[in-house]
């Protein structure tokens, strides 16, 4: 039974998706502190963050809101890494790990938005 949304599987898959990409940003260069490094991390928080707080909302739609925004927040995590394997902070063995847990996060969160989609549909 899903009580808190440490229960839902997508928050679970964002949450590894953030923890992986804290540990690949750790060997980027200091002069990406402010940048990349902090904009990548901005970006994975908000996955499981946005998630989090649709869950808690009362409304159906405002919950899409949230897991809208959570899907457009893989996007931004997409392209940064595409940046960092350009820019060679990861290399290809690394941009495929990270790239495969956004995907399956992804996937598992369109599933929700999905059905939260049919729930505001029938009330």
């Amino acid at each position: 039974m899903i009580k808190n949304f440490t229960d839902l599987e997508v928050w679970k898959e964002a949450h590894k998706l953030t923890l992986l990409i804290y540990g690949v940003t750790k060997t980027y260069p200091k002069e990406e502190m402010f940048g990349l490094i902090s904009q990548i991390r901005r970006s994975a928080v908000s996955v499981e963050s946005c998630i989090a707080e649709g869950f808690a909302r009362f409304h159906y739609k405002d919950r899409l809101n949230f897991y809208y925004q959570s899907r457009g927040s893989i996007g931004e995590i997409e392209s940064q890494l595409i940046t960092s394997k350009d820019l060679e902070y990861i290399n290809e063995n690394e941009l495929e790990v990270i790239f495969n847990q956004a995907e399956k996060t992804g996937r598992i969160l369109s599933g929700l938005i999905r059905s939260t989609e049919n729930l505001s549909i029938k009330k």
